[in-house]
């Protein structure tokens, strides 16, 4: 039986991205490169298939065509014969004569989709968040409980908390308050050096969600927000619980991250790396799927030195000779000429670093040509002069730019 055969699925995926800039600069945020062969959305799209959703649509709005032309060419796995499908579905503005105005008015502009449907439950999912979770054990959750709303959470420590929306619950994971950014997060109950981080997803019972959509789409003084308005005016008032996003057997937290600026982008890169990497890619019990990539296998070659690869990921098509690559992510269609040294980068489709040139804590977006014997990473206040440089230190260098050797 269908555990999700009542549930309608949406993933929420228009925001512009303006922390990502300029990663974000002609693309949606759902569908920049990550993890070399991936697009932040197949996280979420893979969390769905595996947890058995084959029914979903995705909301975009900014930078559509880069995501619809990803659903097109990646995820054209379901069978609509059998009534399977994943929607792209830009704002209508057939209801309202407006785009989205925040995450609860995208929902709110395709209640026609509801009143189609006719579902018990509806899932609402972020399209740029990193992480492996199974939905139907969040249903059987939110079931027991008998939830007008349930919010998915991960235990982090309480000093690092303070950046997200925080669940303040009681012992039988009720939700006493929301609390957005506080300076002083509250502590889980039984474990208070931890505090309840929202993950952006969200069991609603279908009647309910209409309801306070509607309310709250006729609130002047509403940002329509779900973490601002939606969630915190039904505490109190409605069954909200949290499921606490961690392992059933050793009770420590599931990975999660939210990669909506540079340098958390950045450090979600780091976490795929090494020997035993934070987050698992090759954990086979739970695939990541992406767009299918027909480039050959990676290459490499020398003369008179080796090419020294550690603790990366090389995707095909990569072509290094006589080089160097410490900790970085490669993406297909990578090329490092002779005597080129990348540490700690991330580098997209096609990326060319020349003869004897060198990068370091950079991410370099898709067909940008490194000229030989070119720096990148090494004296920040250069690079600042001519690419974005974030608080710890990245440089992006945009797929715009020209760059013109030393």
């Amino acid at each position: 039986m269908d555990p999700f055969k009542g549930v309608t699925t949406i993933i929420m995926a228009g925001g512009r991205g303006e922390r990502l800039f300029p990663l974000t600069r002609d693309k949606a945020k759902p569908a920049i490169t990550f993890g070399g062969i991936y697009r932040i959305i197949d996280f979420t799209l893979s969390n769905c298939l595996n947890s058995g959703i084959r029914r979903i649509y995705v909301l975009s709005q900014y930078g559509s065509f880069s995501l619809d032309q990803h659903l097109r060419l990646a995820w054209n796995l379901v069978r609509p014969e059998l009534g399977e499908y994943i929607y792209s579905i830009p704002p209508q503005q057939i209801t309202v004569d407006r785009w989205y105005r925040g995450t609860a008015d995208s929902i709110y502009q395709n209640l026609k989709l509801l009143d189609e449907e006719r579902p018990r439950q509806v899932l609402i999912l972020s399209g740029d968040h990193v992480y492996k979770m199974d939905y139907g054990a969040m249903l059987d959750f939110h079931l027991a409980k008998k939830a007008d709303l349930t919010v998915a959470a991960v235990p982090a420590p309480r000093q690092e908390a303070s950046a997200f929306g925080i669940l303040h619950v009681d012992e039988d994971q009720r939700v006493i308050e929301f609390l957005e950014k506080p300076a002083e997060p509250p502590g889980i109950p039984g474990n208070p050096d931890y505090s309840l981080v929202s993950m952006g997803v969200y069991v609603f019972e279908s009647e309910v969600l209409v309801r306070e959509l509607i309310a709250d789409a006729k609130n002047p003084d509403s940002q329509h927000d779900f973490g601002r308005n939606i969630i915190p005016a039904m505490v109190g008032r409605k069954q909200v619980y949290v499921f606490n996003f961690e392992d059933p057997v050793t009770r420590m937290p599931c990975y999660w991250r939210d990669i909506g600026q540079l340098d958390a982008y950045f450090a979600a890169h780091l976490d795929l790396l090494g020997e035993d990497p934070v987050f698992d890619l090759l954990e086979g019990d739970w695939p990541i799927r992406g767009q299918r990539c027909a480039a050959p296998p990676a290459k490499y070659f020398s003369r008179e030195k080796p090419v020294e690869v550690t603790d990366s990921l090389v995707s095909p098509g990569c072509i290094l000779q006589e080089a160097r690559v410490t900790r970085s992510v490669l993406s297909p269609g990578v090329q490092i000429g002779r005597g080129a040294e990348v540490e700690e980068a991330i580098l997209w489709d096609g990326v060319k670093v020349g003869l004897g040139a060198r990068i370091r804590k950079a991410v370099i977006e898709d067909g940008v040509h490194i000229p030989p014997r070119f720096t990148i990473g090494y004296d920040l206040q250069a690079d600042a002069s001519r690419f974005p440089v974030t608080e710890s230190g990245v440089v992006v260098v945009p797929n715009n730019v020209i760059l013109e050797g030393p």
